[in-house]
């Protein structure tokens, strides 16, 4: 494999990550149309974005254990499953949980390939 396609194999999930956090951390802005006063609307925002938190944490550790962002990235489309499933169309299913299932294949193809980078092959 080209080193050209093996580096644009270890940024893509990265990038992807960092935008998927962004895009899930958009539906927190609710929280400011709810009518709560100023420390409820910081505590809902709070947990709004515990999530975001979870995939910033788990992508930190995955820019340098490619597995681990794996993991976290199949956490996550599991977890909306489990918690949401059945409540919306197939279609959000399909945004919420079908991002974070290529990533991480994207994260465990990196992991795969990462030693022939390191090795300069």
């Amino acid at each position: 494999m080209k080193m050209s396609m093996k580096r644009f194999l270890v940024w893509t999930p990265r990038i992807l990550g960092i935008l998927f956090a962004l895009f899930v951390s958009i539906f927190a802005l609710d929280v400011f149309g709810a009518g709560y006063g100023f420390w409820e609307t910081i505590l809902a925002l709070f947990m709004h974005l515990i999530p975001v938190f979870v995939l910033l944490i788990g992508l930190a550790i995955a820019w340098r254990w490619a597995w681990v962002g794996a993991v976290v990235f199949w956490g996550f489309s599991v977890w909306y499953f489990v918690v949401f499933g059945g409540q919306f169309p197939w279609s959000v299913y399909a945004i919420m949980a079908g991002p974070p299932l290529l990533v991480g294949v994207l994260f465990l193809i990196d992991w795969y390939y990462r030693a022939e980078l390191r090795m300069g092959t």
